[in-house]
């Protein structure tokens, strides 16, 4: 069976093709029968040199059974050889699973930041609707705040007392310690 495919030339990171008529079962690259044109996809998109045919070749290996890749067929479309080829690949438009994952993440963080901005707006106009009676509630904490201040003192001055007495039972523990070196020196 023939084909008529590209078969690259050129150089590294510089690609050059050449349109060619050769045995599927031939390398890429290798041997092919005969060479019906050339593209260079360097050359900008509007360039009469980007892709040249040589149009009575290749409407001789079409009659002879030759059949075009899908690259070369959608170039001997555009040149009009042939009748222009439709692909049809539904899935091509279709999200991939992490830009739907991502789209997923985005809209909820734009909902939490839409919910952010709500709040402060719904607390602004509650303040406004009621601030007589924020007043009245602070007033009454603001009393009792004053009367717990008397009784957080004396806890105060409860505790302090508890660690002097801890400190003197430091002591006490030393001093019997001494005592009871002294008492075995008197013995002998």
């Amino acid at each position: 069976m023939l084909k008529i495919r590209l078969a690259r030339a050129g150089a590294k990171k510089r690609p050059y093709y050449r349109i060619v008529v050769a045995d599927v079962r031939a390398p890429r690259d290798g041997r092919f029968i005969e060479k019906l044109g050339t593209y260079n996809p360097m050359l900008p998109k509007d360039d009469v040199n980007r892709v040249r045919l040589f149009e009575d070749r290749i409407k001789y290996w079409l009659g002879h059974g030759a059949q075009p890749t899908d690259r070369v067929a959608i170039f001997l479309g555009k040149a009009g050889i042939i009748e222009k080829p439709t692909f049809n690949n539904p899935k091509k438009a279709e999200p991939s699973a992490q830009t739907l994952e991502r789209r997923r993440e985005r809209e909820e963080k734009l909902k939490a930041a839409a919910e952010a901005a709500a709040a402060p707006a719904e607390e602004a106009a509650q303040a406004e609707e009621a601030p007589a009676e924020e007043a009245a509630a602070e007033a009454p904490a603001e009393e009792a705040k004053a009367e717990d201040a008397p009784a957080e003192e004396a806890k105060a001055e409860e505790a302090a007392p508890a660690e002097e007495v801890k400190e003197d039972t430091k002591e006490e523990p030393k001093e019997e310690a001494a005592a009871a070196e002294d008492a075995p020196k008197k013995d002998a």
